[in-house]
């Protein structure tokens, strides 16, 4: 009777742990690096760059202000933004 339950406290331990890794695989990991790759294209950023806001607005990149940005959206329209807020443009097909 030990043994058996010894063997089933093995056999859900090594479940719990399967469970874990998949989750850091198909979960956690690509998160993290897209997080990554949106925080290094935010960083090289440079005046005159055109991008959108989240709202959709295509704007150019003017200067950083810490968290925030500072775009034009028009002749004589600027805004500041929230850094994360700011994408690439999207790519035609």
């Amino acid at each position: 009777m030990i043994l058996l339950d010894i063997a089933n406290g093995w056999k859900t331990a090594i479940m719990i742990v399967a469970m874990i890794v998949v989750f850091y695989f198909f979960l956690i990991k690509p998160q993290s690096d897209k997080t990554k790759k949106e925080a290094a294209y935010r960083d090289s950023l440079k005046p005159g760059d055109r991008l959108m806001t989240a709202g959709g607005i295509h704007v150019s990149f003017i200067s950083r202000d810490g968290a925030y940005a500072h775009v034009q959206a028009a002749e004589g329209v600027k805004m500041k933004v929230q850094l994360a807020s700011l994408q690439p443009i999207p790519e035609r097909k």
